[in-house]
């Protein structure tokens, strides 16, 4: 076959490609939900009910543990949402959201799963999760792990700048750590103000980022080989 025949076919094929390595395009500001300009507070966790999320697992079998499955990831009852960790999965909302303060409360569980079954527990918040839901979405992540919550992680190549450093992909460490011990409920807080993002653990501020290069999308809960709970979990307009 003459290969310039199949020319918009292969044409075809390298802008798909193109458009999954690049991701999709981010949340315009105007498509997000402005939580601030609103004026309410929004409950995103339904005391039974996760009709306002998604669900994405990832769809390897390894490396999880053969005892592992997919199903029941994340269930809620009574307004008390169990993360197995069974699989890295995202919980997600399904819409975006711009201009918030997200308050919620976790603690750890009992159970690891591999591959992470000797390393400390780990999940985390994705704020301004943008293009394809994948392992892990681009976002602005809220770490919540053992000894680390507040950091960030800047996910899928997104960027921020803390204390006059500015970095793309990464993390910065928060300070000071005020994680309560395993088994007691923490207070999670983050302020989502404009190209601001402020980590509040248990009261204090552990970390101050400014320039985000993004400033909207929706929000996700990981699953992450632990077992930790969440609660409470509302988006309140900003207090300016």
């Amino acid at each position: 076959m003459n290969p310039l025949m199949n020319l918009p076919g292969l044409l075809t094929a390298a802008i798909s490609v193109l458009a999954v390595s690049l991701g999709a395009p981010a949340v315009a500001d105007d498509e997000a939900i402005d939580v601030t300009e609103g004026g309410e507070t929004i409950v995103l966790l339904q005391d039974d009910s996760l009709d306002n999320w998604v669900i994405f697992v990832d769809p390897r079998t390894e490396p999880y543990s053969p005892e592992s499955k997919a199903e029941g990831i994340f269930t809620v009852k009574d307004g008390l949402l169990e993360v197995t960790g069974e699989r890295f999965a995202c919980l997600t909302t399904r819409e975006a959201y711009k201009n918030y303060h997200l308050v919620l409360e976790f603690k750890w569980g009992e159970t690891k799963w591999a591959p992470r079954a000797e390393a400390i527990r780990d999940s985390g918040i994705l704020m301004h999760c943008v293009g394809p839901d994948k392992i892990w979405t681009t976002s602005i992540e809220c770490q919540i792990q053992e000894g680390d919550c507040g950091d960030f992680f800047m996910v899928g190549g997104t960027t921020l700048t803390v204390d006059g450093e500015t970095k793309t992909g990464g993390r910065f460490i928060k300070s000071p750590d005020t994680e309560k011990p395993n088994g007691e409920w923490n207070t999670i807080e983050v302020i989502c103000d404009g190209d601001r993002i402020v980590n509040i653990v248990n009261g204090t501020v552990v970390n101050d980022g400014s320039g985000a290069s993004v400033t909207a999308g929706r929000i996700a809960l990981q699953s992450e080989g632990a077992e930790v709970f969440y609660r409470n979990v509302v988006l309140k307009p900003i207090d300016r």
